[in-house]
């Protein structure tokens, strides 16, 4: 089954066409969603095949952090994954949902109360606080959605998932380097080096400081676009300067999920503001204290990162 899924993947991107053997999760498929407000948005999701991979980098790479070590073997089981980062399209649909009761709270507006107590505009799932000053900055609906702490995305995918009844989450940190590595073992994946980051990435080479709206560079060999470069992207795991000893030896390991506990959470990717390295499949971040220096809020707020244009995120899911 996954030879099959790997074989499909390859010829598609050669411009063949095959049929799906019946039962076999699609290759792809576009996902829609209907706001409150009647608003019809859409994005894809490429099947990512499963199959197994070195997970770090080895001693010799140029740039390594030794967090990114030591390398282990990975099992990752298929799973689908955005084609783009989540645009300030559909990330504002989310907020203005979530948040539209605790607006007009704030602004002394007389609101429906439920049974519990909260506002009847806001949704089930449990949104993020007003966000301080303009969330977008003044970039566009198909710019990555940015400035979200990882409790905020990850309380997106949950509002996602009661839309749409699929279970959206955030990549694993192991399916977001196998997905970003696309079969290769080198460190620019797709790229032979770093001079042809150009390519496929926004970055300090060429951003002009800024992001850029999703799906403008060349996809890698699965489908995924801006994988490196752009925004960091939110993934699933607890950050841990030694999370890569668990499983460290011979035998894959299976799907691993990181630390069961921690104080924050690994990024992957690199944004437009990156060096070169920064852009290497097996390079990891994490938040710092930096992404909350904007935020007036004592103690800082659980939810924004205020004006930080250098973190977001895309969504993942298991087939049915």
């Amino acid at each position: 089954m996954k030879i099959m899924f790997t074989v499909f993947l390859i010829l598609l991107g050669m411009g063949t066409t095959l049929r799906v053997a019946a039962g076999a999760p699609p290759p792809k498929y576009t996902e829609n969603v209907t706001t409150k407000a009647g608003a019809k948005l859409s994005f894809d999701m490429v099947l990512i095949p499963g199959g197994s991979f070195t997970m770090g980098s080895p001693a010799t790479e140029a740039g390594r952090k030794d967090h990114e070590g030591p390398q282990r073997k990975v099992q990752v089981s298929p799973f689908y994954l955005c084609t783009t980062e989540t645009t300030i399209e559909l990330f504002l649909s989310y907020y203005t949902e979530l948040t539209a009761g605790k607006k007009k709270a704030e602004e002394g507006e007389d609101t429906a109360m439920n049974d519990s107590g909260m506002s009847a505009d806001v949704d089930g799932v449990t949104g993020p606080t007003v966000v301080y000053g303009d969330m977008t900055m003044g970039f566009g609906k198909d710019y990555p959605a940015f400035g979200m702490s990882w409790i905020n995305a990850v309380t997106f995918c949950k509002w996602l998932s009661e839309k749409t009844g699929k279970k959206y989450r955030l990549p694993t940190e192991a399916e977001w380097e196998y997905a970003a590595r696309a079969g290769t073992a080198t460190p620019f994946g797709e790229c032979n080096g770093p001079e042809q980051l150009t390519d496929v990435a926004w970055f300090k080479t060429n951003s002009k400081g800024e992001p850029h709206p999703v799906g403008k560079k060349k996809p890698n060999p699965w489908g995924l676009f801006d994988m490196r470069g752009n925004v960091n992207e939110w993934v699933h795991d607890f950050y841990a300067p030694d999370a890569y000893r668990e499983g460290a030896g011979e035998t894959p390991l299976a799907n691993p999920t990181g630390p069961k506990t921690g104080e924050v959470n690994v990024a992957r990717g690199g944004s437009h503001s990156s060096p070169p390295d920064e852009l290497r499949s097996a390079a990891r971040a994490f938040k710092e204290k930096g992404w909350h220096m904007n935020d007036p809020q004592m103690p800082k707020s659980r939810w924004w990162l205020p004006q930080i244009d250098i973190i977001g995120f895309r969504v993942a899911c298991s087939p049915e």
